[in-house]
């Protein structure tokens, strides 16, 4: 379901986890497949979203799923490994 590219395997840079988080801070899920902790569904691979919790090795990200013909608000906890800020 997830790969990484070639010449990219294996475990994150550190520079990865150096990243400060805030709450309000937009952020891209990127489900990085070299670590299986704290990993989120598939469906949110790719979205982005707001912070609104900030744990020791998790962020909380608010965002919205379109549901039928209504949107709801998803709030799900993701490991830093997970998440980039958005541009």
């Amino acid at each position: 379901k997830y790969s990484k590219k070639y010449r990219t395997k294996g475990e994150p840079n550190l520079s990865r986890y150096l990243v400060n988080f805030k709450r309000g801070d937009y952020v891209d899920i990127v489900a990085d497949p070299s670590i299986q902790k704290g990993l989120p569904y598939s469906f949110y691979h790719g979205r982005t979203g707001i912070v609104f919790n900030v744990n020791r090795n998790a962020l909380g990200v608010e965002m919205t799923k379109i549901v039928g013909n209504r949107q709801l608000r998803k709030r799900i906890h993701v490991r830093i490994e997970h998440v980039r800020k958005s541009r």
